[in-house]
């Protein structure tokens, strides 16, 4: 019975209809997840549709979530196992069938580099001002809790926790610090506004917080809207409490305090990532179409210095012209500030080849496939000639 059962199974996965129903499915979720981008935004419908498992639908007015479709991660999935299974179990194995064998092989490459980029790829961004030197990018979504050392002028000692883990709140302990942070509250979106005299009592004790309320709402879904971020966090040094401080993003200048002999400041801002190299900005150009405000050409002069590797060296990046360098990618995405502001989108995506290969292996396989008909077609007809002939 278990020999049967598992017969059945292999049936159904090396079926053309599943094929089919993968691919049908496919369109379906790309169709759901265009007309989402509206209210979810890219990345909210992207992940919601695309990169999901299940696709849940949110019942109105209850809390009750329901799943009503396979998410592109499951159709991948199985898209991906059928293939396999197609061209292990019933591809011939000749030279004959050559082409088809590698064009079901970039078919599977494809389907397995969207599961690599959803897994490892990671968009950050580097705004730069004309002139100014950076050696870090920020995450546009992600906002990290800062705890900057302060008590050496000439440089800071900065230390981020991540707002997943403000999310869960209690101790954290701050690596090589004596500090230690408590919180006890977390906001992933809230509106602040100066505290009225019918509000509640603050829950900060230092700092501007203790002026402020905070009005929780729900996360935005938009592209190019922003978190509000914030939290109640109290700062613990050898058991004694520095008060509890609200830090947000929407906050100005950071807070700070001061203990045995160290100045400390508390700042919510995006996530960074230092990188082992420093980016400065030496020309920013934005060319127009004569007579209009349409953009013709963006670029970014950039300068290179990575004393590592002893480098010293200018980059132009521009339009559909990006950097590749030490593992990432900048694309001229933006600028502002009167054309002195350049704002170049970075992606880091180990998987960012595969799609090509899979195209090249497609195109190969299919014109292998095609050539090889055409050969014996053509063997086939002059065979023939000489008998009609006779």
């Amino acid at each position: 019975m278990t020999k049967g059962i598992g017969r059945s199974l292999l049936d159904v996965l090396t079926s053309l209809k599943t094929t089919i129903v993968c691919l049908a499915a496919l369109m379906v979720l790309v169709v759901a997840c265009t007309l989402a981008q509206v209210n979810l935004g890219t990345l909210g419908a992207v992940n919601k549709f695309m990169r999901s498992w299940i696709v849940w639908w949110d019942v109105p007015r209850t809390d009750l979530t329901l799943p009503v479709f396979p998410g592109g991660a499951l159709v991948g999935l199985v898209l991906a196992a059928n293939l396999v299974a197609v061209q292990l179990s019933r591809l011939e194995r000749s030279w004959k069938k050559v082409g088809i064998w590698i064009a079901h092989a970039g078919l599977i490459l494809l389907v397995l580099g969207e599961f690599v980029s959803a897994a490892f790829q990671v968009e950050t961004r580097l705004a730069i001002e004309q002139g100014q030197t950076l050696n870090y990018v920020e995450s546009p979504s992600q906002q990290e809790l800062a705890l900057i050392d302060t008590t050496d002028p000439k440089f800071d000692d900065v230390y981020g926790v991540p707002e997943s883990r403000l999310a869960r709140g209690g101790t954290i302990a701050i690596p090589g610090t004596p500090v230690s942070l408590r919180v006890s509250a977390f906001y992933p979106n809230a509106a602040l506004r100066n505290r009225g005299p019918s509000d509640p009592p603050s829950g900060a004790t230092q700092g501007v917080g203790t002026a402020v309320a905070v009005v929780p709402l729900p996360p935005v879904t938009k592209d190019d809207d922003v978190n509000t971020v914030a939290a109640l966090v109290e700062p613990v040094v050898g058991g004694r409490s520095f008060g509890t401080w609200l830090v947000s993003n929407a906050l100005g200048a950071p807070q700070g305090f001061t203990s045995e002999g160290r100045d400390y400041k508390l700042a919510m801002r995006p996530r960074r990532e230092y990188l082992p190299f420093s980016l400065t900005l030496k020309k920013f150009s934005h060319d127009v179409y004569p007579g209009t405000d349409i953009p013709k050409n963006f670029s970014s002069l950039v300068h290179i210095s990575n004393p590592s590797r002893g480098e010293d060296r200018d980059v132009l990046i521009y339009m559909n012209q990006p950097l590749r360098y030490l593992g990432k990618t900048y694309y001229q995405a933006s600028f502002g500030k009167g054309d002195t502001l350049s704002i170049l989108q970075v992606v880091q995506n180990p998987g960012w080849l595969l799609p090509y290969i899979s195209c090249v292996l497609v195109t190969v396989g299919l014109l292998i496939h095609f050539g090889l008909m055409l050969r014996r077609s053509v063997r086939k007809q002059m065979k023939t000639v000489p008998q009609e002939a006779a």
